[in-house]
């Protein structure tokens, strides 16, 4: 079957991945975060899991539930001869396989284009690693790739020592990338190799600051507050009770919260930048004036990009439309909203719940 290359449609309000059969070696976050974000699209993915079972089953069932939703779960040991064979059988029909492990082990197991194209030379093979598919096992966790990039030196307050975000922003990035070199290549209706590594993902994103430094000789710096290299002011401030995101860019923003604030001076962006602790010292006094709700509420009316800062809980308590039920499980729904489609959110499978499925 050339899977990679056959025109794929789905019935009216099907999911624009509707037909796409997808075979994830995922273990943890980035891979299986890469594949449920397309499963919530209308593809179908399968976890080929050992007998034990993808790792992230034994941090608790809600962690894998938030990664795992809606997909099927096969048990196959690639080092096997029917382990082989049956992993040929569902490639040939597939249209990609997605695989995050060590570089030695992808290659190892032969989950790479090279051992399997012989099965269907249409597939699409992306590997998630640290440094590159073909690059060295290094361990290469979340919080070592944010270490190792720069991230970490980037974030806390200057005072105090690097930091690091409070979620895993390496292995999601990583995996929103994965998904869209794999729809890439299924689109150029080729098969081949798809190689994502999270120091290049992360790396990547810290685009401006990497052209400031490459071209401009300029090294970022950790600024108090989250601030911004370039917008004044832009960044968390202290109110009267909580703290208040504010993100002023251009200068009708400036003039706008300046009239609303009772502030005078400081009208263009290059004074602002110039004048930068004048500034947050006068935006500071200001904001101290109302509580980060009060300000939220007089300056969102007035277009001004701001936000009092909300645990998880308050956002998910003021969302509750975001929020959907698969199985026994809420969760966050898929942050993609396409007109005329609404995701089933199914459970997360049970371990080899489709070993015998004909429809595998």
């Amino acid at each position: 079957m050339n899977a990679g290359a056959s025109a794929v449609s789905g019935a009216p309000g099907a999911g624009p991945l509707a037909g796409i059969r997808i075979l994830e070696v995922g273990t943890m976050l980035a891979g299986p975060y890469a594949t449920m974000t397309l499963a919530d699209l209308g593809a179908q993915v399968t976890k080929l899991e050992p007998a034990g079972g993808d790792i992230s089953r034994q941090v608790s069932d809600s962690y894998f539930a938030s990664l795992n939703r809606g997909k099927r779960s096969i048990r196959l040991d690639p080092t096997t001869d029917e382990g082989r064979a049956r992993l040929g059988e569902l490639v040939a029909t597939s249209h990609a396989l997605l695989v995050n492990l060590k570089p030695s082990a992808i290659h190892r197991l032969g989950l790479t284009y090279e051992a399997l194209r012989e099965f269907n030379p249409s597939i699409v093979c992306v590997a998630i690693t640290g440094f590159g598919l073909y690059g060295s096992d290094d361990p290469a966790f979340d919080y070592i790739v944010q270490a190792a990039t720069g991230v970490a030196a980037l974030t806390g307050d200057p005072a105090g020592p690097p930091t690091l975000p409070g979620y895993s922003s390496a292995d999601n990035s990583a995996g929103l990338t994965a998904a869209l070199g794999l729809l890439a290549q299924i689109v150029s209706g080729r098969g081949g190799q798809v190689d994502v590594c999270m120091r290049d993902v992360m790396l990547s994103q810290l685009n401006y600051h990497a052209s400031a430094y490459l071209n401009d000789g300029k090294a970022p710096q950790r600024r108090r507050f989250g601030a911004h290299s370039y917008y004044v002011p832009a960044q968390i401030f202290p109110t009267a009770e909580g703290y208040l995101a504010l993100f002023i860019t251009h200068d009708k923003f400036w003039k706008t919260f300046s009239a609303e604030a009772g502030l005078t001076g400081f009208d263009t962006m290059a004074q602002r930048a110039a004048q930068r602790e004048e500034v947050l010292a006068e935006v500071t006094a200001a904001l101290s004036g109302d509580t980060a709700l009060g300000w939220e509420a007089r300056l969102r009316p007035l277009g001004i990009p701001s936000a009092a800062v909300r645990t998880l809980p308050e956002a998910l308590d003021a969302n509750p439309e975001l929020i959907v039920d698969a199985g026994q499980y809420r969760l966050v729904g898929s942050s993609i909203k396409i007109d005329g489609y609404t995701p089933a959110y199914g459970p997360p499978p049970r371990l080899g719940e489709h070993d015998t499925d004909p429809g595998s």
